[in-house]
C-alpha cells in the first residue's frame, strides 16, 4: 500500500518568509549550506547527549557524521546526518511553522525597509536556518526518522505556501535534506552547488570547526569520500592558530546570526578545575531581547561533548545577549539544568565569565569608543538590569554605563566624566527620570539647575526608574533626583547672604501656604516655597523615598495595588501669579474663587511634569471660566 500523503499549509508568517527567501536579494546565497550543516551538527549533538542519558535508546552511535552528496545530472544536493532525527509532529512544528519570537515584527520591518541594503541587514538580524534552502532550490525534500522510533517521515515543498508530508517505512536514522537546485546564475550569485570544489570551499569557510566529520566525494566517478573539515574545536586551539574569520563563522554557528560579532572573548582556567570559554558580544540586539519567552545562556560542553544549549546558569539575566561556548573538564555528562543551578563549579565559572565580559566592555570603552557606543546603544538597557541584583559587580556596571545628560544633547556621558565635571562643593550626582528627553528638559524641575549650570542625568529607560532608588551612589557621590525632596543649590556664602530674606519670605507666605495645604489637602501632602523654580509658578515633587509617578504607573499596570501617593506642591515666590494669589488671599480670604485658582495652579504643575489630571473636564471648565473673565 502507498502511504497516504497529506498536504498542509505553512503558518502565515512562514509563507511570507519563504517568499522572501525564494525572491531573496541577499547576495551571499552560499550561507544556505552553513545553515543545513549547522542543523545537522545540532542533531548529532542531541543524539549523543540523548544516548548518554537514556541507555535503552535504540540508536546507532557508532559512526556519527554528516554526509554531503551531489548529483550533477539530477541537479540535486543532499545534506545527510545520522543524528537524533524528527517525528512527524516535530517536522510540522519545526518546519511548517516558525516558532521564533519576533517573526511578525521582522516581516513588518522588512516591508518597511526602503532599499536593498536595509532588507539585507534585516535578513541578517533574523537568521532563517532551514528556510535559506529556498534561496538556491526550487523544491526541498526532507526524509527523517527519530532515533528509537520505527517509522520515518517524508516532507516536501516548493515553498509556495503548502507542503506535503507522509510516513516512510525504510527511512534511516537521522535526517536527509535534498535540494532540487535552481539553474546556475552567477549574476544572481547562484553557483554550481553540485561542484565538489565549490562545496568544499563553502564548508572550509563556514563549517571547518564543526566537531563532527563532514564527508563528501570529490568530482569524478573514481573520487574517494573525504572528510572536508578539520573538526578542531576553536576554543581548544591557541589564539595564534585561529583567524578572525574563523571566530566570526563560529559565532554565526552558535548564535544563528548572519552578522559578525562585535567582540570575541577567550577565557581559559587551569588548576583546581579546568574549563575553556569562547564568548561573543553580538553587534546588534536580538528581536526577543526584552520578550518574556526569550532564550538566554551559552552552550555547555563537557570534555568536548555537547551538553546543552542556552545554559542559563552560566550567565546572569542581564547578560542574556552573550553567546558562545563553555567547555568544562570536570562536570558529569549527565548534569541537568536543576543540578547546574546548585553546582559550585558552575557558580565559580559564572562569576569569572561575568567579570571577564564586564572588563572587556570597560576596555572597549577607552580603547574603541565607536565599538563601545554600538554596544551600549544595543545592550545598555539590559546591562543596567544588573544594577538591581548583581551587588558584587555593581561598581563595574556603573563604570561601564553611559547616560544622556544636559552636558551634551547628542553624546552620552560616563559617571566618571560626570564626577570630574562636578562643581566645587557639589555633593550629589543629579538626575531626573521621565518618559522622554524633551519632557525632562522642559520640566519645571530643571529651571534652577539650568540657571546655575548644574549638569543633570537624563534617564528615560524604564529600568532607570528602578535602579536609581536601589543604588546609593558612585565614587562616594550620592544620586539625587531633582524631582524629589528638598533641593539646595546654594553655597554656604550664598545661604548666609540670603538667610534674612528667606526668613522674611517664609513669614510673608506662611498664611498662603497653610491655606493651600488645607484647600488641596486631598491631593497634596504639603505646600511649600521652592528653591528649584525660576520661571514657572509651581511644580510637584515627591518626598525623598516616594515612588515616582512613572514607577507608580508601572506597578499599577502590572496589577499591583498601591495606596494613593500624595506629593508636595512647591511654589515660586518670585512668580507674579503666586504673589498675586498671596495678596488676594490676604485681602479676601473668604473668596470662593481663590480655591478654584489653587486647583488650577495644582493642575498646571501636574501637566507641566507630564502628569494626568484626575478630572480633565473640570480643569477645562475652570480654565475656560477664568479666560472668559479676562476678555
Amino acid at each position: 500500500m502507498t502511504a497516504p500523503i497529506e498536504t498542509l499549509e505553512f503558518q502565515s508568517e512562514a509563507r511570507q518568509l519563504l517568499q522572501l527567501m525564494i525572491h531573496s536579494i541577499y547576495s551571499n546565497k552560499d550561507t544556505f549550506l552553513r545553515e543545513l550543516v549547522s542543523n545537522a551538527s545540532d542533531a548529532l549533538d542531541k543524539l549523543r547527549l540523548e544516548s548518554y542519558r537514556d541507555k535503552d535508546l535504540e540508536a546507532d552511535t557508532a559512526d556519527l557524521h554528516i554526509a554531503i552528496e551531489t548529483d550533477p545530472e539530477a541537479r540535486t544536493l543532499t545534506v545527510r546526518d545520522n543524528g537524533i532525527g524528527m517525528t512527524r509532529e516535530e517536522v510540522v512544528a519545526l518546519i511548517g511553522t516558525i516558532a521564533k519570537s519576533g517573526t511578525a515584527d521582522f516581516l513588518t520591518k522588512l516591508k518597511e525597509a526602503k532599499d536593498a541594503a536595509a532588507s539585507q541587514d534585516l535578513i541578517g538580524q533574523f537568521g532563517v536556518g532551514f528556510y535559506a534552502s529556498f534561496m538556491v532550490a526550487d523544491k526541498v525534500t526532507l526524509v527523517t526518522r527519530r532515533a528509537g522510533t520505527a517509522e520515518g517521515v517524508r516532507w516536501e515543498s516548493t515553498g509556495e505556501g503548502t507542503y506535503t508530508i507522509q510516513p516512510v517505512e525504510d527511512a534511516p536514522q537521522g535526517t536527509a535534506v535534498t535540494l532540487h537546485l535552481k539553474p546556475e546564475d552567477t549574476e544572481d550569485h547562484l553557483y554550481d552547488y553540485t561542484s565538489a570544489a565549490k562545496i568544499r570551499e563553502i564548508v572550509k569557510k563556514y563549517s571547518d570547526f564543526i566537531t563532527w566529520p563532514i564527508r563528501m566525494r570529490g568530482d569524478g566517478e573514481d573520487a574517494e569520500v573525504e572528510t572536508v573539515n578539520s573538526m578542531k574545536a576553536l576554543w581548544a586551539r591557541s589564539s595564534s592558530e585561529v583567524s578572525e574569520d574563523e571566530y566570526h563563522e563560529f559565532y554565526k554557528h552558535v548564535s544563528h546570526d548572519w552578522q559578525d560579532p562585535l567582540e570575541t572573548i577567550r577565557l581559559q582556567a587551569e588548576g583546581t578545575f579546568e574549563y575553556q570559554a569562547l564568548l561573543f558580544l553580538p553587534s546588534h540586539a536580538p528581536m526577543d531581547l526584552f520578550l518574556r519567552e526569550r532564550k538566554r545562556g551559552v552552550q555547555l560542553y563537557v570534555k568536548r561533548v555537547f551538553i546543552m544549549d542556552d545554559c542559563e546558569s552560566l550567565v546572569p539575566e542581564y547578560l542574556r545577549f552573550v553567546k558562545g561556548v563553555v567547555d568544562a573538564q570536570d562536570l558529569s555528562l549527565n548534569v541537568s539544568r536543576e543540578i547546574l543551578q546548585q553546582d559550585r563549579q558552575i557558580q565559580l565559572i559564572r562569576r569569572r565569565l561575568v567579570k571577564k565580559v564586564l572588563s572587556t566592555v570597560k576596555t572597549m570603552m577607552t580603547a574603541d569608543a565607536e565599538k563601545y557606543a554600538t554596544f551600549w546603544r544595543e545592550f545598555g538597557r539590559a546591562v543596567k538590569e544588573g544594577l538591581l541584583d548583581d551587588f558584587e559587580n555593581r561598581e563595574v556596571i556603573l563604570e561601564i554605563s553611559s547616560f544622556a545628560s544636559t552636558h551634551d544633547a547628542e553624546k552620552p556621558t560616563s559617571l566618571r566624566d560626570y564626577v570630574e565635571r562636578m562643581k566645587d562643593g557639589q555633593q550629589h550626582i543629579y538626575y531626573m527620570t521621565g518618559e522622554s528627553r524633551s519632557a525632562i528638559e522642559n520640566s519645571p524641575h530643571m529651571e534652577a539647575f539650568r540657571a546655575k549650570g548644574f549638569e543633570v542625568l537624563v534617564l528615560t529607560d524604564p529600568i532607570d526608574e528602578m535602579w536609581v532608588d536601589s543604588v546609593p551612589g558612585f565614587d562616594g557621590k550620592q544620586f539625587q533626583s531633582i524631582a524629589k525632596g528638598q533641593v539646595d543649590l546654594e553655597s554656604e556664602e550664598d545661604k548666609k547672604a540670603t538667610e534674612v530674606a528667606r526668613e522674611q519670605q517664609n513669614k510673608d507666605f506662611e498664611s498662603l501656604l497653610t491655606w493651600l495645604g488645607t484647600a488641596l489637602g486631598e491631593t497634596v501632602k504639603e505646600v511649600r516655597l521652592s528653591s528649584r523654580l525660576t520661571t514657572s509658578p509651581a511644580c510637584i515633587v515627591g518626598d525623598t523615598h516616594d515612588l515616582t509617578p512613572t514607577l507608580e504607573k508601572m506597578y499599577r499596570a502590572m496589577g499591583q495595588e498601591l495606596p494613593p501617593i500624595k506629593r508636595i506642591l512647591e511654589l515660586n515666590p518670585e512668580h507674579g501669579l503666586v504673589r498675586g494669589l498671596r495678596e488676594a488671599h490676604a485681602s479676601r480670604p473668604d473668596d470662593e474663587g481663590l480655591a478654584e485658582t489653587a486647583e488650577l495652579l495644582y493642575g498646571m504643575a501636574l501637566l507641566a511634569e507630564g502628569g494626568e489630571l484626575a478630572d480633565p473636564s473640570r480643569f477645562i471648565k475652570l480654565l475656560a471660566g477664568r479666560l472668559e473673565k479676562t476678555l
